[in-house]
């Protein structure tokens, strides 16, 4: 496979994998939530044995694949708008075929080809490597559509192309499914149940991604806490294994540990974490190994006790700053960032006052926060009335917004005149003449370039910040570049 560096205008690496006379050709774009993003590598991995190479330009694709997202209607939306922009370009190309993939389309089915036209191939998640046959039944002139869910599917087998790389940084994908019955969620009715991936093929992973000199990784999943491999199988059908089975089991701390064990010079990342599954033993292992870098992304959702149980989150608000205790006194230099929602059903102000008094106990770092969008399947959708008003939820949000925009900043504060190690990524999005990477604990910090590179850990001694980035100067190499 021959690698292809493109340098564009901010002066970011891009590394394009080309296999030798492939000469169809794939545009693929992504939607939603890093998972997403890891599973359309693996859809160009199985496309490209199939005489597919990506490209960046849409006009020329003979296949355009859109990885879309159900987790809120302004996603779908945002979906359904791109596709009538593909329709212009199928006006002109005609012989272009247009897939739905992912979450969305598990969730429409066959509603897409019925309803967008121009849509011939509708894909689920667990379906990618049904891929070829469902091309060869487009090439026939026919409609094609795979949306059934597996219990055994991970794609541990399949080598990711790197799409659109940096060459620096990867998702690895360690879980798929979930099976937290959050009544918000549409996940796992689009995803299916949970089940993990074989950690021999994740450690191959990470080594085949440092040999090519990738310096930092993500462990992926719905929930990574509540990775599991016992030989295969649900989670769920744990209890049923073999007391042999039981005893060799690899749980997400022993994952954690492989991981920065197996590359001690590459920083080790995990997204997503659930409180109701992140344990003291995880804890321990982010605090025993210096390249597991120190964030935490621990979606709250609500700081209501009353909410919290109508969102069948098995955690309480209690139980929440028990385990921030504990991450605080393990790793007092740890970030956390949250998800938040504003104005779910039933909410009142009371409620939304016990989110901003669990906002104030914290002080993330950074977060995600969004008004309540119901979604058609989940428990949420069926079962209770959207009965807060748009008015209030947007006043809620913009409470919570602008509450973690002072803590945010208060954050970024506690760096300034100390040194940080940032692993450059790229140039900064305001200067070319300036670097930008991001500390262990994920804040982005930008530096004049000098004579480093994309890649490079580099020493920075922080001498300014905004709310959200740290400004400084390199100091050197660090010891660990």
């Amino acid at each position: 496979m021959e690698k292809i560096i493109d340098e564009n205008k901010q002066g970011e690496t891009l590394i394009l994998d080309k296999k030798e006379g492939n000469q169809r050709k794939l545009f693929i774009e992504s939607y939603g939530c890093a998972m997403n993003f890891s599973d359309s590598e693996i859809v160009a991995s199985i496309l490209s044995e199939q005489g597919f190479n990506t490209t960046q330009k849409l006009e020329e694709a003979d296949l355009v694949l859109v990885n879309t997202c159900s987790i809120r209607d302004k996603a779908e939306q945002t979906v359904r708008k791109r596709l009538q922009q593909y329709n212009a370009i199928k006006r002109i190309n005609p012989k272009m075929k247009v897939g739905v993939l992912g979450c969305m389309a598990e969730r429409l089915k066959t509603k897409f080809l019925e309803e967008e036209k121009i849509v011939d191939l509708v894909v689920g998640p667990d379906a990618y490597k049904d891929l070829p046959n469902l091309l060869a039944e487009v090439d026939e002139g026919r409609d094609a559509i795979n949306v059934v869910l597996s219990k055994e599917e991970t794609y541990g087998d399949i080598s990711p192309v790197r799409l659109n790389s940096n060459g620096v940084t990867a998702f690895v994908s360690i879980t798929r499914g979930c099976d937290n019955m959050c009544t918000f969620c549409v996940v796992p009715f689009t995803r299916g149940r949970e089940r993990s991936r074989d950690p021999q093929s994740i450690i191959e992973e990470i080594n085949d991604l440092w040999s090519k000199g990738f310096k930092e990784i993500t462990l992926l999943g719905q929930n990574v806490d509540s990775y599991l491999w016992y030989g295969g199988g649900l989670k769920k059908d744990f209890e049923k294994a073999t007391d042999l089975q039981k005893v060799t089991a690899v749980n997400f701390a022993k994952l954690l540990e492989l991981s920065a064990k197996a590359q001690p010079k590459m920083r080790i990342r995990f997204s997503t974490s659930n409180p109701q599954d992140f344990t003291m033993d995880v804890i321990e292992t982010m605090a025993k190994y210096d390249n597991i870098c120190k964030h935490i992304h621990l979606p709250v959702q609500s700081g209501s006790n009353r909410i919290l149980k109508e969102m069948n989150r098995l955690h309480t608000r209690e139980e929440y700053f028990e385990l921030i205790d504990n991450i605080r006194r393990m790793i007092p230099e740890c970030s956390i960032s949250m998800d938040l929602i504003a104005g779910f059903p039933t909410e009142t102000e009371r409620d939304h006052k016990d989110t901003l008094s669990l906002m104030e106990y914290v002080k993330y770092s950074f977060g995600y926060m969004f008004t309540y969008s119901e979604r058609p399947g989940t428990m949420a959708g069926r079962k209770m009335e959207d009965d807060v008003p748009e008015v209030d939820k947007k006043r809620r949000l913009n409470d919570i917004v602008q509450l973690q925009r002072q803590h945010s900043e208060y954050r970024t504060r506690q760096h300034l005149n100390t040194t940080v190690e940032i692993l450059i990524e790229k140039a900064s999005k305001k200067s070319d003449q300036q670097w930008s990477g991001r500390t262990s604990d994920n804040t982005v910090a930008v530096f004049p370039k000098e004579d480093y590179k994309v890649g490079d850990l580099v020493n920075v001694f922080v001498t300014d910040c905004t709310s959200a980035t740290l400004i400084g100067e390199a100091v050197g190499y660090s010891e660990n570049n």
